[in-house]
């Protein structure tokens, strides 16, 4: 990540982007799904396309190309927060996460995606593995 160390991290945590999300995308594993969730929303503000394939789950990852980063005919996408609802432990290796991301595309009006994330620890790590958007 360069110079951004000083950067606040998208995440809204108020910590220094390298303190907060940036360990977990330079490769240290997310201690929890919340903090993998969090980290992956500001892979998704940096384009980190690597970090976002890396912590899908296996059984779900897309082709890389499927991510949704590359902006279409120029419309900039431009993350405005994430609010993080509810954090559930739902077994000894799963858990769920329910978030809000809010969002605009080019000079449009500001979107919100919902969405109720299910995650998987597998060997110590945590991935992402689907959702429920609501």
């Amino acid at each position: 990540m360069g110079n951004a160390t000083g950067l606040a991290c998208p995440c809204g945590s108020g910590r220094a982007c390298v303190q907060c999300c940036g360990r977990w995308h330079g490769g240290e594993p997310a201690p929890d799904a919340e903090a993998l969730m969090r980290s992956r929303y500001s892979a998704y503000v940096l384009k980190l396309r690597d970090y976002l394939l890396e912590t899908w789950h296996p059984d779900t990852r897309p082709a890389p190309d499927d991510l949704g980063l590359d902006d279409a005919a120029g419309a900039r996408t431009a993350w405005l927060g994430l609010q993080v609802k509810s954090y559930t432990v739902t077994g000894p290796d799963a858990a769920e996460v329910e978030f809000v991301a809010r969002f605009r595309v080019g000079g449009g009006r500001a979107q919100r995606l919902a969405e109720r994330s299910r995650f998987e620890r597998i060997d110590g790590r945590w991935y992402y593995r689907d959702g429920d958007h609501g």
